[in-house]
């Protein structure tokens, strides 16, 4: 089955310096250390009429071996909190989405509804959540934790999580607060309402002090791709953050999601399925083949295993010769989808330690694809077409020259192809991406888990 009409979704995926695990060693990359230099990435996206610009985020320094996170950028370290820089960066855009991501293993459900509503209002609508569960152990000693919370724990405090967070979005109705002057009243208590859920991980009795949401509710994203990230994604999320490597796998993830979503009432359309992939891109092959050479030969082995460590959970990767071939690890309670394209990935491909980091060097884990104009639209097109994906979230390798690249070159060849807008229609993120604005739930509707 294959469709043959309609537009694809595209998000801005800004890490700072680019997603290349090198590529703050090249010399085009930004520091991206300034207001300045992410407000100038988000308007570039804005002036191609991306739907949204992504941000994610962790809450701890990968210190535990410094010599290799001495030396990457892609060390836990980020230039700013995401809501903080997003709340910023609704003042210099107008149109495009600001999603921002939040663990609901280190956060708190009230702030969180409140930060959010705060984006949703200063941006006018143009807010998006994206929900992580987090796997990093060295996490958790920030958070008053000795150890991290098992992966099946971690998705019933999500589920929970997002139950509250979506219910204090709904205890004030969109016309609550009525700033009548002449009769005296500042909102009708009518339209207010307690929350009062009582639930195995959170007791909160609400209601939020923050009108509802321009949008009712930001657009709720979430990036798990393990069984229980697909239930989770199923019942709650609006858009879905993924990665597969190849369109057989991207189909498959895609009708697989997709198939859950009936049991919860919902339908196809209420969910955007949006890969992420990293393009390098140039007017002929040999010319993206050198920028992308360019950067693998600025990897440092130590940095390359340090990466694969990390993102396949096995520390004892970083003891084994470069060279040896990857061997077969036990599980762990770290992050299970990723793990498990990486592991796969290296047994199909018989590949060693270091074919292994460098094949992941440049969008751990997720598609990446190096090519002419036509090499990376037709690619697009074909997982688009092809129902592996609405959309997609461009992991620049290089800020911000791997963004323009993207805009100046591909972008009109989707236009062209009649794949991507060329004006955005609506206001609201929810209108880029063609969701539906939710109603108020009724009381108690919203609180599954209690």
């Amino acid at each position: 089955m294959s469709r043959r009409d309609g537009q694809l979704s595209l998000g801005a995926f800004l890490l700072f310096t680019g997603h290349h695990v090198a590529a703050w060693r090249h010399p085009k990359a930004a520091d991206s250390t300034t207001l300045a230099d992410f407000a100038h990435f988000a308007r570039i996206a804005e002036e191609a009429k991306f739907d949204a610009v992504f941000l994610a985020d962790g809450v701890n320094l990968r210190s535990r071996n410094l010599d290799a996170s001495s030396r990457k950028a892609h060390s836990g370290y980020y230039p700013f909190e995401p809501i903080t820089l997003l709340s910023a960066l609704a003042a210099s855009t107008s149109r495009i989405g600001l999603v921002a991501t939040a663990s609901t293993s280190f956060s708190d459900p009230y702030n969180l509804a409140r930060q959010f509503a705060s984006l949703d209002h200063l941006s006018g609508g143009r807010a998006g959540w994206n929900l992580v569960t987090s796997a990093d152990t060295d996490a958790a000693f920030n958070y008053s934790r000795d150890a991290i919370v098992t992966h099946a724990d971690r998705y019933t405090r999500a589920e929970e999580f997002v139950d509250v967070v979506t219910g204090l979005w709904d205890t004030a109705e969109d016309d609550a607060y009525l700033r009548d002057r002449e009769t005296g009243q500042y909102f009708d208590p009518g339209k207010v309402r307690e929350l009062n859920h009582r639930g195995a991980h959170f007791q909160v009795r609400g209601p939020l002090n923050i009108a509802r949401p321009p949008q009712g509710h930001p657009v709720v994203v979430q990036a798990g791709s393990s069984e229980p990230g697909k239930e989770l994604a199923a019942r709650t999320a609006e858009a879905i953050f993924t990665a597969q490597q190849t369109l057989e796998d991207a189909v498959s993830f895609y009708a697989d999601l997709k198939g859950r979503l009936a049991k919860y009432g919902r339908s196809a359309d209420d969910v955007k399925i949006l890969p992420g992939v990293f393009p390098v891109v140039a007017r002929t092959r040999a010319e993206a083949q050198d920028k992308f050479e360019q950067l693998q030969n600025l990897i440092d082995p130590v940095v390359g295993l340090d990466l694969l460590s990390g993102l396949a959970g096995v520390e004892e990767l970083r003891n084994l010769p470069i060279d040896a071939p990857v061997p077969e690890v036990p599980d762990t309670e770290g992050g299970k989808s990723r793990r498990a394209l990486f592991l796969d990935l290296a047994a199909r491909e018989n590949l060693t330690i270091r074919q292994l980091y460098l094949r992941v060097a440049g969008a751990r884990g997720h598609w990446q694809v190096v090519g002419s104009v036509e090499d990376v639209a037709d690619a697009l097109e074909e997982r688009f077409v092809a129902y592996g994906a609405d959309g997609f979230n461009i992991m620049s390798p290089i800020l911000p020259t791997g963004l323009t690249d993207f805009v100046e070159l591909v972008v009109p060849e989707l236009r062209h192809r009649g794949l991507f807008r060329t004006d955005y229609s609506g206001t609201t993120l929810r209108e880029h991406l063609g969701l539906k604005r939710p109603g108020v739930a009724p009381a108690g509707a919203a609180r599954k888990s209690a």
